[in-house]
């Protein structure tokens, strides 16, 4: 008989630890600083940490396998071994492979990265070719739940189901063309049969299984596949019960598929996809079964209305033998614990709840469907008067047409290559560089009061003369002010626009150690005062280069930030995008000829479903236009997009109408390019020469290949040469050579192209 599921669990929880242990554990690991054991005892420690925290707080059913050293997708694949050829001939042991796939070595560059779905993180993207050999290696999952069991605490292993692993995956670069890893789906259904078997025999009761990628438009080929796969896993005699998750949208034809097979539990995001409740229905009583209902939001840290969410579960009752109370998605996404932030807004911190909170959230809802609804806490009330900006929403309501357009592209190219007078293949960078120890102390000695503001302002300025000097020095076409008054790209412009609020331990994980604060946005967005203005023009003063002005567009400011939910987004975005209106103006009432305003979460909110596209991506181009078109056509507009699959979202860049755009390309080999001819892009753009998301040093070779093949694709007066990324989260060690090979490439490829008499010789 099966184990019964329980009625409250999380999909899973922060595995960061509530003071980023797991960060300054990785760091020192790869520093050299700690050793194995070092940081195996740190991973063990939050691990019984968030096991005992979960089942304190009353839950019925505890995931366990939810913790990673870097990211769940790579350990999903190297649960089936899918680990590339390259990696292995390195030589190295297991736990140092499993890093240069995240990382990179000297001598392989690691995975492509790319963001789970439309959240802020980021996973690696496994390999799959027709001949790679999938081998069962359930040491890591067993290993927990052994773990676990030692403390007296019975869990449900998580991994990446089978049929998403292969849908998030890529095929080989010796694969045959026509091939995706999709096709290796059987053959991957038999190395879960071993694993679910080896925790079968373990003692593990229940199993959960992970199939996001069902909330997205599937093929019918595809949703019968994902039927037949889990009618094999289903019928197994050995295995643990089944317990399929989807998550961040709702399953749509996917669900009876999956209600069709055996497994003996399904979860529902209930709140990125109500739909489901009447699909659900539609299909009828399902006996057997346990339907595990996501009705308390994983991706937000506003309060659950309690009540209304209990309605939603009480709806469930007749439908299933059981209903299962759990997050919406796994807790990965919002900050550890509330506890933590004494210094909150009290009306804000009112209608807050973390993970621990939402936890919390869980058992009371769980109890209350068990037990029939008691007395449950009264939803938060209506926002303060205080947070609405009428002058804000006059301003809008006074916008026409022609605030979101600029003149002809061709006619503003002239105009701002006539005022730049830059090279064929200009260099640059992205923003950031590196955030020195002094920059932070400078940064932590003013937060705390023992810097005053005129101490803080000339050491910030100190370090941007610096940066300018070093880039000067470097050879770099268009400078940078290298950012050193920036925490955050978002947090530091949310800390200067009334309507949001910055936590101080809220952090988030983005990728590996590399963790973010996202602000919280309660109110009307409005400026104060001119927030970046006076760092770009000091820098501009030490240079006759040009340089950029840096702002975070509204888009990626919304993504990245915790957001109101109590009126649409696309409001929202028009209050962001008015501030940085006038930011952009400013800058360039002050001398800045070239601003850039970074949009590289444009595809992470694209929705799941292609219905959902056109509404997204019209409000998505409008909010960014009306962020850039108050600046004359002289002044040029650069964009920054990266770490996202752009495909669908290809039409939009064309129509947010930037100058130039700077996209993430060396990990994807350059193949946006590709897809950029196709829709016939006709703007500056500069592909990521030097990925800086890895610790390793391209060299000249390299990156002089990366130009060539760029060349190849897009004609050089439109090429720009650029890192990937911003260079804050690396040292100036890696940064200096990379940047020296960068230069030193885009002359090589300079001198082999035809001399046009219309722009000047190498710089």
């Amino acid at each position: 008989m099966t184990t019964p599921f329980g009625t409250s669990t999380v999909l899973g929880y922060p595995r960061i630890g509530p003071h980023r242990e797991l960060k300054s554990a990785l760091e020192g690991y790869w520093a050299g600083r700690l050793d194995a054991a070092a940081l195996d005892a740190v991973a063990d420690d939050l691990r019984e940490q968030t096991w005992r925290t979960l089942r304190d707080a009353g839950l019925s059913a505890v995931p366990s396998n939810t913790f990673s050293l870097y990211d769940h997708v790579l350990d999903a694949a190297v649960a089936v071994d899918a680990v590339p050829q390259r990696f292995r001939r390195l030589g190295l042991d297991e736990r140092d492979t499993y890093f240069a796939m995240a990382r990179g070595t000297a001598q392989e560059p690691p995975l492509e990265m790319t963001k789970w779905f439309d959240t802020n993180y980021h996973y690696l993207v496994p390999e799959i070719g027709p001949e790679t050999v999938l081998t069962a290696r359930p040491g890591k999952p067993l290993k927990e739940y052994a773990q676990a069991e030692a403390l007296g605490i019975t869990t449900r292993p998580v991994l990446v189901g089978p049929a998403t692993l292969l849908l998030l995956a890529k095929p080989t670069d010796d694969a045959p063309e026509g091939f995706t890893p999709f096709d290796r789906l059987d053959d991957l259904v038999d190395v879960y049969a071993d694993l679910l078997g080896a925790l079968a025999d373990a003692g593990v009761p229940w199993v959960q299984l992970d199939e996001p990628a069902y909330v997205a438009d599937r093929t019918d080929a595809e949703i019968d596949a994902l039927r037949a796969a889990y009618t094999r896993i289903g019928n197994l005699t050995r295995r643990p019960a089944l317990f399929v998750a989807a998550y961040f949208g709702e399953l749509g034809e996917a669900l009876p598929a999956l209600l069709d097979t055996p497994v003996e539990a399904v979860g529902l995001d209930l709140v990125a996809g109500p739909a489901d409740l009447d699909r659900l229905a539609g299909y009828g009583p399902i006996p057997g079964r346990t339907v595990v209902a996501g009705l308390v939001d994983g991706r937000n840290v506003w309060r659950t209305d309690l009540r209304a969410a209990a309605a939603v579960g009480a709806t469930l009752t007749g439908l299933a033998d059981t209903v299962a109370v759990a997050t919406s998605c796994s807790l990965l996404h919002v900050p550890v614990d509330l506890d933590a932030e004494t210094d909150l807004d009290p009306q804000v911190r009112d209608r807050l709840a973390f993970a621990r909170q939402k936890v919390d959230e869980v058992v009371l809802l769980g109890r209350a469907l068990r037990d029939g609804v008691a007395a449950l806490p009264a939803a938060a009330p209506p926002a303060p008067a205080a947070w609405r900006d009428d002058a804000v929403r006059a301003r809008l309501d006074a916008l026409r047409p022609e605030h979101t357009r600029r003149g002809p592209h061709p006619d503003r190219a002239a105009a701002q290559q006539a005022r730049l007078g830059l090279p064929l293949l200009p260099t640059t960078t992205i923003g950031s560089f590196p955030q020195t120890d002094a920059v932070r102390r400078a940064r932590a000695e003013h937060r705390a009061g023992r810097l005053d503001d005129a101490g803080y302002a000339d050491r910030m300025r100190a370090e941007i003369a610096r940066v300018v000097a070093e880039q000067e020095t470097l050879g770099l076409d268009v400078l940078v002010h290298g950012e050193p008054e920036r925490n955050d790209m978002v947090q530091y412009f949310a800390e200067h626009l009334d309507g949001f609020v910055a936590t101080a331990h809220g952090w988030v994980q983005s990728y590996g150690s590399r963790c973010v604060r996202p602000p919280i946005l309660h109110g009307d967005v409005s400026r104060r005062a001119p927030v970046t203005v006076g760092w770009s023009s000091y820098a501009q003063t030490l240079t006759d280069r040009p340089v950029k002005g840096m702002l975070t567009g509204p888009v990626t400011i919304l993504a990245w930030s915790f957001v109101r939910a109590d009126q649409p987004l696309s409001e929202t975005a028009r209050q962001v995008a008015l501030a940085l209106r006038d930011e952009a103006r400013d800058l360039e009432a002050a001398g800045i000829r070239i601003v850039q305003v970074d949009e590289p979460a444009l595809r992470e909110l694209l929705p799941p479903r292609r219905r959902d596209h056109e509404s997204y991506l019209d409000w998505a181009v409008a909010a960014f236009r009306l962020a850039t078109s108050g600046v004359a056509d002289a002044t040029a507009i650069h964009t920054h997009l990266c770490y996202s699959e752009f495909g669908e979202v290809l039409p939009a860049i064309e129509a947010l109408d930037a100058d130039v755009t700077s996209i993430e390309a060396s990990r994807s080999r350059m193949e946006i390019l590709d897809d950029l001819a196709t829709v016939g892009y006709t703007r500056g753009v500069g592909p990521g020469v030097y990925d800086i998301h890895s610790p390793r040093v391209p060299d000249h070779d390299e990156v002089t290949a990366a130009l060539r093949r760029a060349v190849a694709v897009v004609p050089a007066d439109r090429l720009w040469v650029n890192p990937d990324c911003g260079l804050k989260t690396r040292s100036y060690d890696q940064v200096r050579p990379a940047l020296a090979a960068l230069v030193r490439a885009a002359r090589t490829v300079r001198a082999e192209l035809p001399v046009r008499a219309d722009v000047p010789a190498a710089g």
